[in-house]
């Protein structure tokens, strides 16, 4: 299946589509990346090389691709890291142009925004355009937490505020909310979560969090890639929730193991495909 996957690129490191793209095609997917950015590598090491690419920029690119005669053949689109808000009107285009070529096309929207203890990260727009536009166009969409509080301006403390937070989400727009890093007040210490909400109920998972300092950078944008790519191959949410939390954090593990803070996905790719260790999937609503 084809994915048109527009996002940031760098150079150096696992970011934007260099941490979906690889995960996307090791599971069998054909990806066409168009870059948002191209950077010499992350912000998140402070110093970085580069330009965020005009929307213009962005357009031509993909009217290149329409220009093939291809669209049709686009099974979904994913956004990620948009750099300017102007890319994001150009995104909501291309999903338009996909879904008028193939109506069964999935939008699963990523609305990079900021992080708990980082706060907003993006450029100013970004973040109201991910809240009023992209999310309530998207089939898929996956905040942190963070995120999820930013979008729906709910306070997200226990799994009932998640809970109600997501169902808050999804009758916007989104099908299927994933929420790809949950700490509620009452967890396991040392754990992290991550849940899944549709309208036929709920599912989370809870997974070692492990202490690595600096945390690597370009999770969010791998977890996105592998839950989409689970759901077109038509694994229900809960299955391909379980399956995403499993190889995410063999990539962790063998991230930690490396002393890295960049993830190590091409040294540790059997994970993607036939991660060593599972976690049970609990339903919750």
């Amino acid at each position: 299946m084809a994915i048109l996957s527009i996002q940031s690129h760098v150079a150096y490191g696992y970011v934007g589509n260099r941490s979906a793209a690889f995960p996307l095609q090791r599971l069998g997917h054909d990806v066409w990346p168009v870059n948002t950015v191209q950077f010499s590598n992350h912000s998140g090491y402070g110093q970085w090389r580069g330009q965020v690419f005009e929307a213009a920029h962005v357009a031509d690119v993909v009217a290149g691709i329409a220009d093939r005669g291809v669209m049709a053949q686009c099974q979904a689109v994913l956004s990620g890291y948009m750099g300017d808000a102007a890319t994001g009107a150009v995104i909501l285009d291309t999903v338009a142009k996909v879904r008028a070529a193939n109506p069964r096309a999935l939008y699963c929207c990523d609305p990079v925004i900021g992080d708990v203890g980082r706060g907003v990260f993006v450029r100013p727009g970004i973040p109201e355009f991910m809240r009023e536009r992209a999310v309530p166009a998207a089939d898929i969409t996956t905040p942190n937490q963070f995120e999820l509080e930013y979008l729906t301006g709910r306070t997200v403390r226990t799994l009932e505020d998640a809970l109600e937070a997501t169902a808050a989400l999804r009758a916007r727009g989104p099908r299927v909310v994933l929420v790809t890093s949950l700490q509620p007040e009452g967890a396991t210490p040392g754990t992290v979560q991550m849940l899944a909400a549709t309208a036929e109920g709920a599912w989370r998972v809870t997974t070692p969090l492990l202490p690595i300092q600096p945390p690597p950078n370009g999770a969010g944008d791998a977890v996105a890639a592998l839950f989409l790519a689970h759901r077109l191959s038509g694994r229900p949410a809960a299955e391909a929730l379980g399956e995403t939390a499993a190889s995410i954090f063999g990539i962790f593990t063998a991230t930690q193991a490396a002393g890295s803070r960049e993830l190590q996905l091409i040294s540790a790719q059997e994970e993607l495909v036939a991660p060593r260790r599972r976690f049970p999937v609990e339903q919750v609503a």
